[in-house]
């Protein structure tokens, strides 16, 4: 059975329409109209979230865990219906939005098992020391709790893993945080959807109406109201660098200022050492073309530039990459904006001054093909805008003197998502310089693999220092993610009483 939108926003527990409408522009299907979210929604959402706290923050892990599954269950019970509606609205294959639709149900049930083994709470405990001298120590206890209302905007290029029930809304609610979900315009429907499956478990464990609500579209006006508004203590942002920046100083800029957890991309540099590229230099080549391509190259971890060495097996690698690209077809972007920024990067990149073109893109309105460049160092210095995200599969290869020069030009980057390095084990003396180098620059380092794909696990970083993220501390994927929307709170000389009621609570 279709699914078709009724266009309304979820608050408090009520589905209701706003008087302005915009049309969604799908890349297949019809067109459907939703209610523009207004600063009046806004505030009726927060206020909710605020209620909804004084009970489900202090609800036990159990009950937290029961919603997180009951709402993986109610996505997979619609799971049809979103793929319908995803599909049509993004433009990504039907196995992407499965796949997608995979992650957000298995991350809820991960943090769900997290949550109830208690590691989120990180329990710590010095007991009394009455006899201590010259000071008796008191007993003090140590436990993480959730700090409130937490604003979630969703994400253009993950409808499901980074939008209404993704990474940010699961961690939060996990965490015992209300949510507020703005969501995102690119993928209304779908999130729509998601935002009834959400509420569906709501209504089924008869948690508090404003758990979670959900605020279609609206302008900036909106989007920096509910940054702003006094109830809301965090905000989870996926988004360009630009806007995210944006929101992160309105957070800072205000009364009572508020952590701005804000993913906001990379270029995700790799560093490809000799023996690596002499040994199985055309291997690399197509396996990076792959990695550049997949999903029209909309991924925050896509491997956008790589350092090579002057030098044997270079040419091999490049010849691959550039065959595999030429033979990629074009794909439909996310967005009419999208395609239209991703052109306006590459012809821009394309104009640089001494690069060579390997792969020219062929793209028009919502199609993207890929686009291939070779730069010498000196020209990769000279202009900073080939360091900049140009989001799509778009390639630049850096050619390098020595390995003075790739260590030079490893300490000049800001911030990244990622940072790779391929190497065969004669490698390994350059790597151990480069290593030190790059986890200062990363959140996640790979080896002989490419960033695109974000294992949901314990042990997952996905952050680095800005501007890839503007929280380097934190992670938006894996159960550390949880740990965002909590603070630490110590209680000293607490009765027995008291402490039971405090773990009954935990």
């Amino acid at each position: 059975m279709s699914y078709t939108p009724h266009g309304k926003h979820l608050i408090a527990g009520n589905w209701r329409a706003g008087d302005a409408k915009f049309q969604s522009s799908p890349s297949s299907g019809s067109s459907h109209a939703f209610s523009v979210g207004t600063v009046a929604d806004i505030d009726d959402a927060c206020r909710a979230a605020e209620s909804a706290f004084e009970t489900y923050g202090y609800l036990p892990s159990t009950a937290r865990a029961e919603f997180l599954n009951a709402i993986a269950d109610e996505i997979e019970a619609r799971a049809d219906q979103i793929t319908q509606i995803g599909t049509e609205e993004t433009g990504l294959p039907e196995a992407r939005l499965i796949g997608e639709r995979g992650r957000t149900v298995g991350q809820l049930r991960l943090f769900a098992q997290h949550i109830l083994s208690g590691q989120h709470l990180d329990r710590r405990h010095d007991a009394a020391m009455p006899d201590r001298k010259p000071l008796a120590r008191p007993d003090i206890r140590l436990m993480q709790r959730p700090i409130g209302p937490v604003a979630v905007f969703g994400a253009s290029n993950f409808p499901l893993a980074f939008s209404t029930a993704g990474g940010d809304t699961a961690a939060a609610l996990a965490a015992g945080c209300p949510v507020v979900v703005k969501g995102h315009s690119a993928h209304p429907g779908t999130g729509e959807i998601v935002a009834e499956a959400i509420d569906a478990a709501r209504r089924k464990l008869n948690l508090h109406p404003g758990v979670f609500s959900f605020v279609q579209g609206g302008n900036r006006e909106v989007g920096s109201a509910l940054v702003q508004h006094p109830l809301i203590k965090a905000v989870g942002f996926t988004g360009s660098l630009r806007g995210g920046r944006a929101l992160f100083d309105l957070c800072a800029a205000r009364p009572e200022p508020i952590p701005f957890f804000g993913e906001l991309g990379s270029i995700n540099p790799m560093f490809l050492l000799p023996n690596a590229v002499a040994s199985r230099g055309a291997a690399i080549g197509s396996a990076w073309a792959d990695s550049l391509s997949m999903g029209a190259g909309q991924f925050c971890t896509n491997p956008g530039v790589a350092f090579v060495i002057d030098g044997a097996g270079v040419d091999s690698l490049l010849d691959a990459a550039s065959e595999k690209l030429r033979a990629t077809a074009t794909q439909t972007m996310l967005t009419d904006d999208i395609a239209s920024s991703y052109q306006r990067g590459v012809a821009a990149a394309l104009e640089t001054a001494q690069a060579d073109i390997l792969v020219s893109s062929d793209s028009d309105g919502r199609s993207a093909a890929p686009a291939f460049i070779k730069v010498d160092a000196d020209t990769w210095r000279s202009n900073e805008n080939l360091a900049h995200e140009v989001f799509g599969p778009f390639g630049i290869a850096v050619i390098v003197r020595d390995e003075e020069e790739m260590l030079e030009l490893a300490r000049a980057f800001e911030g990244q998502l990622t940072a790779t390095l391929h190497l065969d084990s004669e490698d390994t003396p350059l790597a151990a310089c480069l290593l030190p180098i790059l986890e200062r620059k990363a959140g996640r380092v790979l080896a002989n693999g490419f960033p695109t794909g974000v294992e949901v696990c314990d042990a997952m970083v996905h952050g680095g220092p800005y501007p890839a993220s503007t929280n380097f501390g934190a992670t938006s994927v894996g159960t550390m993610s949880i740990r965002r929307f909590l603070r630490p709170v110590s209680y000293q000389n607490l009765p027995d009483a008291l402490v039971a009621e405090l773990e009954a609570r935990a």
